[in-house]
């Protein structure tokens, strides 16, 4: 399925190496400002060849608005965006068109369909999450100005490289995402020796909503909780995610994982901001665990379309550790998510009074 959602839904289309990626993004409320510029920091902040320890395909990322959008403000009708893909290289693949590259969905896409499109992934390629950014613009924005709830996301762990504390100051002065600017030094030298290896590492990103309200998720088969994970797995090159202790509760005694409740509000938050799939009022947090760039210049066993073992090569441009532009990434699937949630438990319970308590000032969020 390219669609995800169930009062905002968005679907996205588009390939790698093709003319444009784009989606469609119905059910938006109205009245919402939106106009290009408001798309450039976070594409930006997503966005290939700003360092060099990121893929060197650069490309401008500027979104059109085709729909939804009269005189600078949203109609309720189904916004389009599309994003032109400038500075595709399909030469580069070339020489491994009929072969399959492990670790890469070349063989289920021809198991499934029969056919697939070799330039740099096609479908399944990591330049399809820019339209999701630019999808997660309007979430983030509708979140902000209806609930206050904001979204953001850092690099906790590149390969065995990992953060020792967390500094949201610093997060965006480093161009890597990482939260700990004393260690920043350290990190590029790691991921330049990486580079110059032809090898490539993993990453954990950790992505947090904060002033989520309590109340919104379902009990059982629309938990918020679930529906943050499968979106999360729906991102290219994801092999985890975690919410609150995520597999630290499997170390932790009962006595300590659960989150006590004094008249101030909950002591401690190993439920990530969730519990029976319904928000608690808490902090949401996610943790995303990205898999290690499978595209190298070390040679790798293979096969080819006709079942022939063949060695392959990739050459081109890629990251040596995809994770570090992911956080753009998560916040918009996140923000996204609770968008839909938000919409979903207005439209439902939207009405309804209770005298039971919020989190309190002083409360324990993290």
């Amino acid at each position: 399925m390219n669609t995800f959602g169930k009062l905002l839904r968005v679907t996205t289309f588009g390939e790698s190496h093709g003319p444009a990626i784009g989606c469609v993004v119905d059910g938006c409320p109205p009245d919402i400002p939106l106009a290009p510029k408001d798309f450039v920091e976070d594409l930006a902040r997503r966005a290939t060849g700003k360092s060099r320890h990121v893929s060197q395909r650069h490309e401008p990322d500027e979104v059109e608005i085709l729909s939804g959008v009269f005189e600078g403000i949203t109609t309720g009708t189904p916004i389009a965006l599309v994003i032109r893909n400038v500075d595709a290289r399909s030469k580069d693949y070339a020489s491994i068109a009929h072969s399959y590259r492990p670790g890469h969905a070349d063989y289920t896409y021809d198991r499934k369909y029969g056919r697939r499109d070799p330039n740099g992934g096609g479908r399944s390629s990591a330049r399809e999450t820019a339209i999701r950014v630019a999808a997660g613009v309007i979430a983030k924005k509708w979140l902000r100005h209806t609930y206050g709830v904001e979204v953001r996301a850092c690099v906790t762990q590149a390969g065995g490289f990992k953060a020792n504390a967390i500094d949201w100051c610093v997060v965006e002065d480093n161009g890597l995402f990482w939260p700990n600017a004393e260690q920043v030094p350290a990190l590029e030298a790691h991921l330049d020796a990486l580079r110059k290896s032809g090898d490539s590492c993993g990453a954990r990103v950790y992505v947090e909503a904060l002033g989520v309200p309590a109340g919104w998720g379902e009990p059982l088969y629309g938990k918020l909780d679930a529906e943050i994970a499968g979106a999360m797995m729906s991102i290219n090159a994801v092999k985890g995610v975690e919410i609150g202790a995520g597999f630290d509760s499997i170390e932790q005694p009962g006595s300590v994982h659960r989150d006590a409740l004094s008249a101030t509000g909950f002591e401690t938050n190993h439920a990530g901001g969730i519990l029976g799939g319904i928000s608690s009022g808490q902090i949401i947090r996610v943790g995303v665990a990205f898999k290690p760039t499978s595209s190298l210049r070390i040679p790798v066993s293979s096969i080819d379309v006709n079942g022939q073992a063949v060695q392959v090569v990739t050459t081109g441009r890629h990251d040596p550790c995809v994770g570090l532009r992911a956080p753009p990434i998560c916040e918009a699937m996140l923000a996204l998510v609770l968008m839909d949630q938000a919409m979903r438990h207005r439209a439902q319970c939207g009405e309804v009074v209770h005298d039971t308590p919020g989190m309190l000032p002083g409360s324990y969020q993290i």
